[in-house]
């Protein structure tokens, strides 16, 4: 027996090296295998950031929208709100700015610039305005030159639009520093400030005031980032109305409904609101072209859109931590309106044809992240019809669009509205009746076949690495 418990001893003590280094190796192919099996993330982490500069000047300067005047002081202060995001592959830019309108060819300077001082991809930079028509004017006149020469008889000046662009490229760059993790999520809200303000006539004949029973968008498209902490960082809010609520009696500087109700939302969360108008072409605000804010009930605006958006907000209930960011651009070219001249500043958007008619070239910009949110813009005064149209046959169950976007061409109506006429077919429109079925047709063709199909490549191959 102690022959047998020595012998057992001695191949024990031969085989336990041999048993320990097999097991050693066994566990390490465990994890090695598990390492390949366990999904692995396909971008970074969301990065965001969010600057507001004071574009307010210190002087009296002509007020763009209405007729011609100029400013007598301030009511309440204008910005630039900038919103930078980064997925780890794109940086992307959106920037609401306190004005009224301004040129394409303004936002062509002001890209490249951009893409000279900062390397920034032209396609990644979306520079949208407020629409209100208490702030000054800047940079070429364009279109609006073009259509009501007569509002702008004297020369803009070029130290405000100078201090415009300069604030802006700052802008950038301060947010392009400052990007940290961040958390997006997205959802709808309903508001009923606005309403169709194409009155029509017993002769069919349209004009501005009020019309209760035309087509409307009152949804709210909002984007949240957070702070890896939950603390909101920046609210971007989508809702179409003009920033109409006074009229050109007022000659105090202005952000208008969509600035009052904006410093409202961020008083309430602690955190800058961006703006961003939608397909207002032909919606009002429900008090609308009063002398003065009292008048017009401004500060009612609170009431009837901020705390929609704030009611909204607290139901968000849709946080992504990782985000890819898809940026895309087509041009559709569809037939300038006959007779209309055009702006010298704006040569690149028109081209003439072999039978000498002359094609407006209308560039239309996309933003997809991720498989349920895709934004497009345009630089129109858009009906809400085609906004509305687009939405409901995008495959993309958050569909917003932003309006006022990199420049402005004039208004676009859809082909029924052409019958009434009116201030926005027979003054402001750069476009025939044909333009509105163009536009619409060529962003849903896109939506669901360029966009969706690249969603769904992607969603294919995150499933392949899993």
């Amino acid at each position: 027996m102690h022959k047998c418990k020595t012998a057992g001893k001695a191949i024990l003590k031969i085989l336990y090296p041999v048993w320990k280094k097999r097991v050693h190796i066994s566990i390490c192919c465990l994890f090695i295998c598990s390492a390949c099996i366990l999904p692995s993330p396909t971008h970074a982490q969301l990065k965001a950031a969010v600057v507001k500069i004071d574009i307010t000047p210190a002087d009296s300067q002509h007020l763009l929208g209405y007729q011609e005047r100029k400013s007598n002081g301030v009511l309440d202060r204008i910005y630039h709100k900038i919103v930078a995001l980064d997925d780890g592959t794109t940086q992307f830019y959106i920037i609401s700015s306190d004005v009224c309108l301004y040129s394409p060819s303004e936002y062509d300077k002001v890209a490249a610039l951009l893409n000279k001082r900062y390397g920034i991809n032209p396609l990644n930079v979306w520079w949208t305005v407020t629409h209100t028509h208490s702030a000054p004017e800047f940079g070429e006149t364009g279109l609006y030159g073009v259509y009501m020469g007569d509002r702008i008889q004297h020369t803009v000046d070029a130290d405000y639009t100078a201090m415009i662009e300069q604030k802006l490229m700052e802008g950038i760059g301060e947010a392009r520093s400052k990007l940290t993790e961040a958390r997006l999520s997205v959802g709808w809200g309903f508001s009923q400030a606005n309403m169709n303000r194409r009155a029509i006539d017993v002769n069919g004949k349209a004009t501005l005031g009020m019309n209760p029973d035309g087509p409307v968008d009152r949804r709210i498209g909002l984007l949240r980032i957070d702070k890896p902490d939950g603390k909101p960082m920046v609210l971007i809010a989508n809702y179409p109305i003009h920033g109409t609520v006074m009229s050109g009696a007022n000659l105090r500087i202005s952000g208008d409904a969509p600035g009052v109700v904006a410093e409202y939302v961020e008083e309430k969360i602690g955190a800058p609101m961006l703006f961003i108008n939608g397909a207002a072409g032909n919606l009002a605000p429900i008090y609308s072209v009063y002398p003065n804010a009292a008048a017009g009930h401004l500060g009612e605006f609170r009431v009837l859109l901020g705390d929609k958006i704030l009611e909204a907000n607290s139901k968000i209930k849709y946080p992504v931590d990782e985000v890819k960011l898809r940026a895309d651009e087509i041009v559709v070219e569809t037939p300038k309106k006959q007779g209309l001249a055009w702006s010298a500043d704006l040569k690149k958007y028109a081209d003439i044809t072999k039978s000498g008619d002359t094609l407006v070239r209308l560039p239309v910009r996309f933003l997809n992240i991720n498989k349920d949110i895709a934004i497009w813009s345009a630089p129109l005064e858009l009906f809400c019809e085609v906004a509305n149209e687009v939405r409901s046959r995008s495959p993309f169950p958050y569909t917003f669009y932003f309006g006022y976007t990199n420049g402005w061409f004039g208004y676009l109506p859809t082909a029924a509205e052409w019958k009434h006429g009116g201030y926005e077919v027979e003054t402001v429109s750069t476009f025939t009746p044909s333009a509105a079925g163009h536009l619409t047709e060529s962003v849903v063709d896109q939506l669901q076949g360029k966009m969706r199909m690249s969603q769904v490549v992607t969603e294919k191959s995150t499933r392949k690495n899993k």
